[in-house]
């Protein structure tokens, strides 16, 4: 007999320090359907954690991540890491129609995962 024991990851959003969530906005901004099917990818993160497959998660660089998905034209990701306390913290999103990242993007995710690790540090003492 197999048994499947199912545990939820912790998925969290990064907290700008005047409060907002970038990630959160961004969701927000999109068409109802779109945002579903980001939903979907964020979920699956929940549930498979650090072993979501490709194409749905894949490494970027260093402690960096990127969930994948697309609708229509439109390819959504969501760069993200997971901190020290084992949660996954979403960073920065972004919908291009070209399938290569962008250096901005990438500075804009590393220094967010710096500063995500900096509060913790300091809520920490």
């Amino acid at each position: 007999m197999i048994y499947h024991i199912s545990m939820r990851w912790q998925v969290d959003l990064y907290r700008e320090k005047d409060g907002s969530y970038p990630v959160e906005q961004f969701l927000w901004s999109l068409p109802k359907e779109h945002m579903a099917k980001i939903l979907q990818v964020i979920d699956m993160l929940r549930e498979w954690g650090p072993t979501l497959p490709f194409p749905y998660s894949s490494q970027v660089k260093e402690k960096i991540r990127e969930l994948r998905t697309h609708y229509g034209k439109t390819t959504y990701r969501i760069l993200y890491y997971q901190d020290r306390f084992r949660a996954f913290v979403l960073l920065h999103a972004l919908g291009k129609a070209t399938k290569k990242l962008l250096e901005k993007d990438m500075k804009l995710a590393l220094r967010r995962m710096q500063d995500d690790d900096a509060q913790k540090s300091n809520e920490r003492r």
